[in-house]
């Protein structure tokens, strides 16, 4: 078997003494070694990940490395049983052969207890992934007792089947290579493995080539190891660790901490952490950040290179791939969400501040992101189906897509309205169907002047998604989505902790005092074939009508040519995102105002993706520190690995403008109807004037 003995689940490169232009393909930013404060904060980094529980018991590993000898067992045996049904000869059967290999979180020794495995089966060339991989050896393991909730998902960027064996998870991807017999001891690492492939098997097969390679390309593994397991709980801890929904998943996240180790070869973990939030909250994106120069190579497979490819010069948070070919593996991120992890990285170099100033410790680092206080509104999305086994292929379609509404809503807003998706899922548990629940938070562009009474239709912009959404070839009845607008104050039970909603902190922004949601009115429409679309009052009866005196009129919708006579005014404005008539069939509709929120010990700044670095930070005597002087250094770090590239001039010219006006109407997102499922009569607060529902703006 592929797979290695260590406990990390891979080998680890011998350790020679520290060469830093060995490892990297531009100069270290500084070769300053820990003083005796750093070693003190690296042992108090070390106890709080041993008591976060971060490290998986001898009996976890002993029992992962038993699932994945199991799984050797039963591709070698699937193998040899195709090899003998499609006649080949008695030596061939018996030489019939398929290798598993890991990569991810457990090649690369940084994985925790109860994740994931990564997984790839690389078999021989007659062996192919449509159908033996998806229907025959999917059907070998639907038939174990050993395994469960096996999902298969052929139709992703990187074909993969899910399921758990003796209940670990597995992800298991698999590559037919152009060779008859797949020796046991192949180095994956050779580029000859990538002869004679296609692109989905390139990318199945660089999982494992970039683990291994980012191995090769840190000063020390054990330090990097460290460093990363720290910064990738602390991801989750934030909110910003989910590849699908538009964040950095687990690979850009080893690529951007291995660049750390390369800056500052002989910095310790609890350094590697400082200087992770410093680098990257100067950092000027959308510059690449890269291990190695980008390689060609004969095989001609396409490589990240916004010279040649047009489309590469529009990738917002370019991390690139240091195995051949070169891509980049953040293509998720979008505007909103490199927004997010920016805020996010000034926050956590806020707080490493504090901790080299004895100001602060290492738990504040990774206090919880309270998403459900950082905007007054939100979009639900609620994922139903008839039984869990149907919901758990069908939210993994819908998730997988959610990103695209993220940058529809931005396409169409001309990225005047932000949103914010995200990652964790939650559970109504009183719903009689199989559901599943996601949250966006939706916000005004920071810094923008807005127009009074300025709406935001982006009914169109939903209509689009829920077309792509209802595209998924294994629908079956019972699947269904709804999307609703949801207030803070009338968001579900079921997304707190306990069931019930925390007291709030205090804001040093003090809010108009909220109507309540009695006059709460329910609109959605269905997309499911021959759903008629409901609006259902509840304003009916006079009592429940909070009336007010001189209560103003709603605003109309203001159309694009309407905007461009209007009186601008602050972005703490009213703006709201309503339904048109031009547009019927949705009903849909909410409004958004004044969101910008700050988070009690959130470091409230607005975003600026090109931020100067001409930063000093001085210490305790009031002296720039020489180490930190040295960070200083990022101008030409930059201008080193954009010269890496050879001058992406053209990238970097005008492909981020998302600053111009809103000059056409967006659109928002219709909502499925379900006969057995009804959202939660405080999720909307709309009035309903006939087939358009206007948000009432004195809900404000």
């Amino acid at each position: 078997m592929a797979v290695s003995d260590s406990p990390s689940g891979g080998s680890t490169p011998p350790q020679q003494e520290q060469q830093p232009n060995k490892y990297a393909f531009t100069k270290p930013l500084s070769l300053a070694g820990p003083t005796h404060a750093d070693l003190q904060r690296n042992n108090e980094l070390d106890k709080f990940l041993l008591d976060s529980g971060l490290y998986e018991s001898n009996e976890e590993s002993a029992a992962r490395k038993e699932v994945l000898h199991r799984l050797d067992q039963i591709v070698k045996n699937w193998v040899k049983q195709l090899t003998r049904q499609r006649g080949y000869t008695d030596q061939m059967v018996e030489d019939a052969n398929a290798v598993i290999f890991t990569f991810g979180s457990y090649r690369l020794g940084v994985h925790g207890p109860g994740v994931d495995i990564d997984t790839l089966c690389i078999g021989p060339s007659y062996v192919n992934r449509e159908e033996d991989f998806f229907v025959i050896l999917h059907n070998i393991l639907a038939e174990m007792e050993e395994v469960s909730e096996l999902q298969p998902v052929p139709d992703a960027h990187v074909p993969v089947m899910k399921f758990k064996f003796q209940g670990i998870s597995i992800d298991l991807l698999y590559a037919s290579i152009s060779l008859l017999v797949v020796p046991e001891d192949l180095d994956i690492s050779h580029g000859s493995v990538l002869y004679d492939v296609d692109e989905p098997t390139v990318r199945s097969l660089n999982g494992c080539r970039v683990a291994d390679q980012i191995l090769k390309l840190v000063p020390n593994v054990e330090h990097f190891r460290t460093a990363l397991r720290c910064l990738k709980f602390w991801a989750k801890r934030r909110g910003v660790y989910s590849n699908v929904t538009g964040f950095l998943g687990g690979v850009n996240w080893a690529i951007l901490v291995a660049r750390i180790c390369q800056l500052y070869p002989n910095a310790i973990p609890s350094m590697l952490v400082s200087r992770f939030f410093r680098v990257y909250t100067q950092w000027r994106w959308p510059n690449p950040v890269m291990l190695c120069s980008i390689e060609e190579n004969e095989l001609g497979f396409p490589i990240w290179d916004p010279r040649r490819n047009p489309r590469d010069r529009f990738h917002t948070m370019p991390i690139i791939t240091p195995a051949y070919p070169c891509m980049n593996s953040s293509y998720n991120v979008s505007a909103s969400t490199l927004r997010v992890m920016m805020e996010q990285f000034r926050y956590g170099n806020k707080i490493c501040d504090e901790i080299e100033l004895n100001k602060a410790q290492w738990s504040a680092l990774f206090q919880p992101y309270i998403f459900f206080e950082a905007y007054k509104n939100y979009l639900q999305v609620d994922i139903i189906a008839s039984d869990a086994d149907d919901l758990l292929a069908w939210r993994g379609w819908v998730e997988s897509r959610l990103r695209l509404l993220t940058l529809k809503i931005e396409r169409d807003t001309n990225g005047m309205l932000q949103c914010h998706p995200y990652p964790n899922e939650y559970v109504d548990t009183s719903k009689l169907c199989a559901h599943s629940a996601f949250f966006m938070g939706l916000q005004r562009k920071e810094g923008v002047r807005g127009q009074e009474g300025q709406q935001f239709d982006i009914r169109g912009t939903v209509d689009e998604f829920r077309q792509e959404i209802n595209m998924y070839m294994y629908w079956k009845p019972g699947m269904d989505i709804f999307v609703s607008h949801v207030r803070r104050k009338q968001l579900p039970a079921f997304v707190f902790p306990g069931g019930y909603k925390r007291t709030r902190m205090p804001r040093h922004i003090s809010h108009q005092a909220e109507k309540t949601g009695d006059d709460a009115t329910k609109c959605y429409s269905g997309s499911g074939s021959g759903s008629s679309e409901r609006c259902i009052k509840r304003k009916s009866c006079p009592e429940m009508v909070d009336k007010k005196p001189g209560k103003p009129d709603k605003r109309a919708s203001i159309s694009p040519q309407r905007l461009a006579g209007s009186t601008t005014k602050d972005a703490n404005d009213n703006c709201e995102v309503k339904s048109s008539d031009a547009l019927p069939g949705s009903g849909l509709s909410t409004e958004v105002a004044d969101m910008q929120i700050s988070e009690p010990g959130f470091v409230d700044t607005t975003h600026d993706m090109l931020k100067s670095r001409s930063v000093e930070i001085p210490n305790e005597n009031g002296v720039l520190n020489g180490d930190k002087a040295q960070d200083l250094a990022l101008d030409c770090l930059e201008s080193a690995e954009t010269e890496s590239t050879n001058s992406l001039s053209n990238y970097k010219e005008g492909d981020n403008d998302t600053d111009q006006r809103l000059d056409k109407e967006c659109n928002f997102i219709p909502r499925a109807e379900c006969s057995d499922y009804v959202p939660n009569a405080s999720s909307q607060n709309l009035n309903c004037e006939g087939d358009v529902c206007v948000a009432d703006p004195d809900q404000f």
